[in-house]
């Protein structure tokens, strides 16, 4: 047995990649994307008339809404490939404005609904600062699902859980490459490998706190820098792969046992915490005292 197909006994794995004709391969649940990856997969000549045919239909509207129809013909095209769920990103500048970021999804979901995409099977990405989550407390309310990404520190995934947002994508190779660079030359990689990794210790204590409060929302870990990342991960609720480290994990073979473990989490020493609506001064004073989650 490959790596792959163990990790999938634990572990829903999704395909972080817009190139959908890359996907079938390693059969994933679900996919995520976001415009640097539909930027990468739409400069390849295979997708040109895919470009074309947006362009042509669209090209009299305004540029940020020809930009969602591409995100959303390509989410449809990867949704004729997996069985689940394809996340699409919100424009990251209106990651400050609550308003924009609830139109804009609005929008998307809309979109998606004009191709007979049902919004069951669309998450709606948008970036874990104060204002994203307000945004997705309200979309998740109207059955509009989220996944919150651009998450670094504890108190955006405690949020997070407070607004009821479907998933989150807590990131593990941002992490790790601030951790290193901050290290410098008194990094000792073997050391800092596997369950040892900062981004790994990251996304297992948020997932360990939500298995032990027995709160809903899904996580993902996302971001990864090579396979040890994910392998420490395994058991985690979903990780979002890379078709590069997807090829390396069905290449290699051997077993994969399971890291995270719920009945572990559900015994764990971890006070509640909250971040509701009105806490809005201390979440912003608690990111701020994490100097990697900030930077």
């Amino acid at each position: 047995m490959n790596q792959l197909d163990a990790l999938k006994r634990h572990t829903i794995v999704v395909a972080d990649t817009g190139d959908f004709l890359q996907i079938a391969q390693y059969q994933p649940r679900d996919a995520t994307t976001n415009p640097s990856l539909i930027l990468k997969s739409v400069l390849k000549p295979e997708y040109a008339p895919l470009l074309d045919d947006v362009l042509a239909r669209h090209r009299s509207r305004p540029l940020d809404e020809v930009v969602d129809r591409l995100l959303v013909r390509f989410g449809t095209e990867i949704l004729r490939t997996v069985p689940g769920r394809v996340s699409t990103e919100v424009d990251a500048r209106l990651s400050f404005d609550s308003a924009a970021t609830i139109e804009r999804a609005r929008r998307l979901i809309a979109l998606y609904a004009a191709e007979g995409v049902p919004r069951e099977r669309v998450l709606i990405k948008i970036a874990a600062t104060w204002e994203g989550i307000r945004a997705a407390e309200v979309l998740e309310r109207e059955g509009i699902h989220t996944n919150l990404t651009l998450l670094f520190a504890f108190c955006q995934a405690v949020a997070c859980a407070d607004a009821g947002v479907r998933l989150i994508s807590p990131f593990v190779g941002r992490i790790y490459d601030w951790h290193k660079a901050r290290a410098g030359a008194q990094w000792d990689e073997a050391a800092m490998a596997g369950v040892h990794d900062p981004g790994v210790q990251s996304v297992t204590r948020i997932w360990r706190y939500y298995k032990r409060h027995g709160i809903a929302t899904e996580v993902m870990g996302a971001s990864f820098r090579n396979t040890g990342q994910i392998l420490a991960l395994a058991g985690c609720d979903l990780l979002t792969i890379s078709p590069e480290l997807l090829a390396r994990l069905a290449s290699t073979e051997g077993d994969v046992p399971r890291v995270l473990d719920v009945a572990e989490a559900r015994a764990a020493d971890a006070p509640a915490q909250h971040y509701r609506a009105g806490d809005e001064a201390a979440f912003r004073f608690t990111l701020n005292e994490d100097a990697m989650a900030t930077e």
